[in-house]
């Protein structure tokens, strides 16, 4: 992946704050992280398809802008998403249906595919969807009280699509449980199945936030762009065509001036001074 060069201003400065879709949700931008608040919390944030398409606008809008570094994903209320808007689908036509879930696939697959970290802060309940949304995220952070499941069998409608990005992230076993049981998994055994990436007490949660954004925040935007890509291409690839790719990648990162500077900074025992470009 090539590093657009792209206009730059000073991201430090940058603030920010809209709502959208009549509040389904809300964004604050500043200082290169972009969080975005699930904001329906009288619906347990359900994924309509009217926030579906709020979550697409606020993640996918200026996505090259060189001062975005970092994107976040969190919730208002106790659920963070309680999956697809049941009374929706039951009421919408086939047309509809497809729409909604073709919608929902492209916001999934489209988080991998954008050149900055997505991180989800889970504090609570993330069910059938809204656990497909965490589990498409680059990370996931959770609070101990956070709990995950995908109960769609149990009204008749199995979490075919969650099971998707479920089965991408944890064992065939645990994920089997989840989907065929319906049953909760808590924080705990979310982080020992590879659900999320961390986890502390709700007390802690927003400094562990902290903490990884700026661990992110300390790289090159373009190198963890470059590096994010290869990193989810490689996983469909043979185990010889992953090192023949990444030989690559690595020549080419090498080449660059950012891996330049990084290294240069390094010998220098100075902090490198990225262009992110």
């Amino acid at each position: 992946m090539s590093c657009l060069r792209m206009h730059k201003i000073g991201f430090r400065y940058l603030s920010r704050s809209f709502s959208s879709e009549a509040n389904l949700t809300t964004v604050l931008e500043q200082n290169g992280v972009r969080r975005i608040t699930l904001n329906n919390p009288k619906k347990r944030n359900a994924l309509s398809f009217a926030m579906l398409q709020s979550l697409q606008k606020n993640i996918f809008e200026n996505i090259e802008d060189i001062n975005l570094r970092c994107i976040v994903l969190q919730s208002q209320g106790p659920v963070f998403s309680s999956g697809h808007d049941l009374k929706e689908l039951h009421q919408s036509d086939q047309k509809k249906r497809e729409e909604i879930f073709q919608l929902c696939s492209n916001l999934m697959m489209g988080l991998q595919n954008i050149p900055v970290p997505v991180v989800a802060v889970v504090n609570g309940l993330a069910a059938a969807a809204g656990c497909q949304l965490i589990a498409s995220c680059d990370i996931t952070l959770a609070s101990t009280k956070s709990h995950f499941s995908t109960p769609g069998a149990s009204v008749g409608l199995f979490c075919s699509t969650p099971g998707i990005a479920i089965s991408r992230n944890i064992p065939l076993k645990a994920a089997s449980y989840m989907l065929l049981t319906g049953n909760t998994i808590n924080a705990n055994e979310a982080l020992q199945v590879g659900l999320v990436s961390k986890i502390s007490d709700e007390e802690n949660l927003e400094s562990l936030v902290e903490n990884v954004l700026q661990s992110i925040l300390l790289k090159s935007r373009c190198v963890l762009a470059m590096g994010k890509k290869f990193f989810y291409e490689q996983l469909n690839q043979s185990l010889p065509s992953a090192y023949r790719h990444g030989n690559e990648i690595m020549i080419k990162n090498l080449a660059h001036r950012e891996a330049e500077e990084g290294i240069n900074a390094f010998f220098s025992k100075k902090p490198p001074k990225w262009q992110h470009e």
